[in-house]
């Protein structure tokens, strides 16, 4: 066995390298170097074969060694070979056709369609929500700061009739239809256009308020405060303290003064009923018993004068008594006191009905929101539970999906109200709306607006469309079902002025020689380069016949 080697006496790569260099460079040397004609002797012979065998190792090792090189350069010469041979037979199609001779000239033709036809009036559309606004609470009639305590609204959220938009301090912001902002407290005797908006609410919403055409907020208006809040699930706004105490005292102060006027009547009644009938009886009697008495001294024999002059007196006194006892009598001070009662029975009254309408419900600024055309539907909330309300709390928009856009008068005089149209939904289907406003925009000379009502999408196509760009199409005129039809390039005119399409029987490659038919037809409606036709004999034409546009 061979000793290892070691590794110190191998050769390093630049030495082997060098010495590649020498062994190619001699190689190539002895190959460019002439051989001997001749060899003479055995010697010569065996020194050339080593040397020939010396050169094919040197050979080898120079192949083994660039072996990569070697392999590169073969399959270049191979490639292009390949090259050549493919540039030399095969040939593309576009040349092989420029080769080719021209072909024949065919009819150029097109088949007739069935389908519905329609004339449309295309716009780009806005969708979205219209009408947003601000939601600013009025909280000056807060006793405390303006904490927001519950009930926010998430976006998305609905609001209609009753909803609750708002909790402020414990307290609820409810939700009435209306245009004319909250902007003072409502209390019982105010009048305004306020309080007439806050009638129409409650007759909206099934609540009886009095008469929703009065301005006046009334007693019937604020029993409807109570019943708002009653529906809404809160209690009414508390009148101001003490105002339960004022109208028990005043109501006391009523009836003491009721009292004092009952018995100032009854002794005015007692005064003015004068002497009583006994009265005035035994009043006549001693008249009459004088006047006897006075006809006895008369009567007497002797006549006593004096005596008929005391029964002179005693009856002038009877009489006296008689007209005293029959005059009315004096109810001047019985009258008085009467007056006096019932004038503190009406500052009583007076009294307990301020005291009643500073205890009636009344409708504070802050805690109702009117918005007009409910449903509304919030967008942005930017109010917190837990933080100060300062600004607006939400912005709210219409509830209704709407798709607006604008069109030149020209395109605009063949719309109206009523008309119908379709737009794309994301899923590339057509989906169907109606016109619901049309007018000139405002400061645009020559364009107007043109308000959609989409009909019912599911939440996801809502969501996908909203402030989305959409193409709209408005048919202005259209065919009543399926029709045939064909370009109008097909339709060409009869010596006789009438319409009529030429037929191609045969193979519209023949050119000139293929086999055709003219078909008399009637034209219908023509929209985008098409034209509704009717075959005079029906039985000539039918869809997918091929008709000749072109030559």
């Amino acid at each position: 066995m061979a000793e290892p080697r070691d590794p110190s006496d191998l050769p390093t790569a630049d030495e082997t390298a060098a010495t590649d260099a020498s062994i190619q460079r001699e190689t190539f040397s002895e190959l460019l170097s002439p051989e001997p004609a001749e060899t003479t002797d055995a010697a010569d012979v065996v020194a050339g074969a080593e040397a020939r065998a010396s050169r094919a190792s040197r050979w080898g090792r120079v192949f083994r060694n660039n072996r990569a090189l070697w392999t590169v350069a073969a399959i270049a010469v191979v490639s292009l070979v390949a090259g050549l041979l493919v540039g030399r037979f095969v040939v593309s199609p576009a040349e092989a056709a420029a080769r080719a001779d021209p072909p024949e000239p065919g009819l150029i033709t097109v088949p007739v369609e069935l389908g519905e036809l329609s004339n449309d009036v295309t716009i780009r559309g806005e969708v979205g929500y219209a009408d947003a606004v601000e939601v600013t609470l009025d909280t000056s009639s807060l006793s405390g700061p303006a904490i927001v305590t519950g009930r926010v609204p998430e976006a998305g959220t609905e609001l209609g009739p009753l909803s609750i938009a708002l909790e402020v301090a414990g307290r609820p912001v409810i939700v009435l239809p209306g245009e004319l902002p909250a902007y003072r407290t409502i209390r019982f005797g105010m009048s305004g256009p306020d309080v007439v908006q806050f009638k129409q609410a409650m007759a909206a919403v099934g609540i009886d308020a009095g008469d929703p055409a009065s301005d006046v907020f009334d007693g019937a208006a604020a029993a409807a405060v109570s019943a708002l809040y009653e529906r809404s699930g809160y209690a009414a706004p508390e009148a101001a303290e003490g105002s339960a105490e004022g109208v028990r005292a005043a109501s006391e102060g009523v009836t003491a003064a009721q009292q004092s006027l009952a018995a100032a009547t009854e002794e005015l009644g007692r005064a003015g009923a004068g002497a009583s009938a006994v009265d005035l009886r035994e009043a006549d009697n001693q008249i009459a018993s004088a006047q006897r008495q006075l006809d006895a001294a008369r009567a007497a024999d002797p006549v006593d004068p004096l005596a008929i002059a005391d029964m002179e007196d005693a009856l002038a006194l009877a009489k006296l008594r008689r007209d005293e006892i029959a005059a009315p009598p004096d109810t001047r001070g019985p009258r008085a006191a009467v007056d006096g009662a019932r004038a503190q029975l009406s500052q009583a009254q007076d009294a307990l009905a301020r005291a009643r309408e500073e205890a009636m419900p009344f409708l504070p600024a802050g805690e109702v929101l009117y918005l007009g055309a409910l449903p509304r539907r919030v967008d942005v909330v930017t109010a917190a539970r837990g933080t100060l309300l300062q600004g607006a709390a939400m912005t709210v928009s219409g509830a209704t999906l709407e798709l607006t856009g604008s069109a030149a008068e020209a395109d605009a005089t063949l719309l109206q109200v009523g008309g119908e149209a379709s737009f794309e939904l994301p899923d590339g289907s057509a989906h169907r709306a109606v016109i619901a406003e049309l007018a000139p925009a405002d400061g645009s000379d020559g364009r107007w607006t043109i308000g959609f009502a989409p009909d019912p999408m599911t939440p996801e196509q809502i969501q996908q469309l909203q402030g989305a760009n959409v193409r709209v199409s408005i048919p202005v005129g259209a065919t009543a079902g399926d029709v045939l039809f064909v370009p109008l390039a097909a339709v060409t005119a009869g010596p006789g002025g009438e319409s009529r399409v030429e037929v191609v029987d045969g193979d519209p490659r023949d050119g000139a020689s293929a086999e055709t038919r003219l078909v008399d037809v009637e034209t219908g409606l023509a929209a985008e380069g098409s034209v509704e036709i009717r075959p005079v004999d029906t039985a000539d034409l039918e869809a997918g016949d091929l008709v000749v546009v072109g030559r």
